[in-house]
């Protein structure tokens, strides 16, 4: 076979860089190759140019450079930590005998300082990664002191108010400095403040006023975590800041759903179906081109519906359970009489729908190989919500048996699906999602009627040995098939 025929997948598209270009490789990587340039120099295999060109391409000489700035930048860390720890007794000791205009220098000097040293370090150059290391983690500390410069502050001019409302405006104020820096670990951590702010809000919802500023950013966090975190994940191109927007935008539309009951005429199971199955379908039909045109796959795709899975998944397993369906359908479920999360709810569900006429365009995506495609999500989530409806609304003694049944294979329809497509595309999270599910709706089917202690003993018996060989069969047989896994996702 010549050079000309070979197939363009087996080519290598990205050209070869010259010897001269420096690359990036773990230092690891580097000191192994230095280690066996020498041993390979030395025996005489290769020359000194050869190992010369070798040494500027992997850049041998700043192996050493680069070791002593990481070792004073631990040293200055430690040393941070030591006087950080002398300046916080210092003003334990004298904080009731300092005026107030004193406190104030102090704190507003401590964030600006601590911010400032950070932000230098960070700029520092790309060869210093010790101190730019070093610069983020001060950074960090600037946000976290954002917050105690609030509580102190707040107790020094006598303002009150409810400890999640101090999570909240704490958490505004490091997702501001996220987005002038671009850091993903402030990032996060605002996501980690306002999902505290969110959950604790809970215990004071239904004595707070439902039309204060912090209480409608409560009523509307699915919105403006979308508004927030998503734009952050895209400017930050960082798939855990998606994933966990993902997480706290259903899981407060969930949360708001689930805990409201209004005068309007909707009935209590409509808004429980709205929070069970809007989730999965609005995570499945994710897509970044419902508001640009762009031919190219979202980028966090893959995480929308990886989290879809699990979202469809965790409720047909509680729902598996034959006690729910024998259960009164009828009941209240909150006391909130306000319209603000029917409001996101609609607005969200708008978003789906325009997701899923995305997929619409896309007629073979529902006709892959892949056992969990549009079509079956979408069967899925169209079943469940049916089943529900009949169940809360529709049916007065609810549908019984027949809903124990139908979960029951939904379940076991998506776990096997899970199992297929992580075989089949060499998915390791696929796989053993799949086998979680498919293990723990056998377990809980058999915990749950009254079998015997045999038949138990031999079901767990027979599970842990299937779990064991359906893994080593997986690592040894399942091989990563680039062209599939570089692909973009089949919907």
């Amino acid at each position: 076979m010549t050079p000309d025929s070979v197939p363009e997948q087996f080519s290598d598209p990205t050209p070869t860089p010259p010897l001269t270009q420096p690359l990036e490789h773990s230092e690891k990587f580097r000191r192994q190759l230095r280690r066996e340039a020498e041993t390979w120099w030395q025996a005489g295999w290769i020359d000194a140019a050869l190992y010369e060109k070798l040494a500027d391409r992997y850049q041998f000489r700043r192996l050493e450079q680069e070791s002593s700035h990481r070792f004073i930048a631990i040293l200055m860390g430690l040393g941070s930590i030591l006087l950080g720890l002398a300046a916080i007794t210092f003003v334990a000791a004298n904080w009731q005998d300092w005026s107030r205009l004193m406190k104030l220098l102090l704190l507003l000097g401590l964030f600006l300082g601590v911010n400032v040293a950070g932000f230098y370090l960070w700029r520092r150059p790309a060869d210093l990664k010790g101190q730019q290391r070093l610069g983020q983690g001060l950074l960090l500390l600037g946000g976290l002191l954002f917050g105690a410069n609030l509580a102190l502050l707040s107790q020094m001019f006598h303002q009150s108010g409810n400890l999640y409302e101090l999570f909240l405006v704490w958490g505004l104020g490091v997702i501001l400095m996220a987005y002038s820096l671009r850091l993903v670990s402030l990032g996060v951590l605002s996501w980690i403040l306002i999902a505290i702010g969110y959950w604790m809000s809970i215990f004071d919802r239904w004595s707070a006023d439902p039309t204060s500023l912090w209480q409608l950013m409560i009523f509307h966090l699915p919105l403006v975590a979308s508004g927030l975190f998503i734009p952050l994940a895209y400017r930050c191109r960082s798939r855990v800041l998606f994933g966990l927007a993902s997480l706290l935008i259903t899981g407060s539309l969930s949360g708001n759903l689930l805990s409201w009951q209004s005068e309007l005429p909707l009935s209590a199971g409509w808004l429980r179906v709205m929070a069970i199955a809007l989730p999965p379908a609005l995570l499945w039909s994710y897509s970044s081109r419902i508001w640009r045109s762009s031919r190219s796959v979202d980028p966090f795709q893959s995480i929308a519906r990886s989290l879809s899975y699990w979202w469809l998944g965790i409720p047909l397993f509680v729902l598996s359970f034959g006690g729910f369906w024998h259960s009164p359908s009828s009941g209240s479920i909150g006391s909130l009489d306000h319209w603000h999360p029917l409001l996101d709810g609609i607005v969200l569900t708008i978003i789906t729908g325009l997701g899923w006429l995305q997929l619409r365009h896309d007629w073979q995506g529902w006709r892959q190989t892949c056992a969990l495609h549009s079509g079956t999500i979408a069967l899925l989530i169209g079943l469940m919500s049916l089943l529900l409806v009949l169940h809360w609304d529709l049916i007065p003694d609810g549908i019984g048996s027949l809903g124990t049944i139908l979960f029951n294979f939904m379940l076991f329809l998506l776990a096997g699906g899970l199992i297929r497509d992580g075989l089949a595309l060499s998915q390791r999270g696929r796989f053993w999602g799949g086998m979680t599910l498919l293990v723990l709706g056998i377990l809980s089917r058999m915990l749950e009627y009254n079998t015997g202690l045999i038949l138990k003993s031999i079901v767990f018996a027979l599970c842990g040995m299937g779990v064991i060989a359906a893994g080593l069969w997986f690592e040894r047989h399942a091989k990563p098939d680039r062209s599939q896994l570089s692909s973009p996702q089949q919907t």
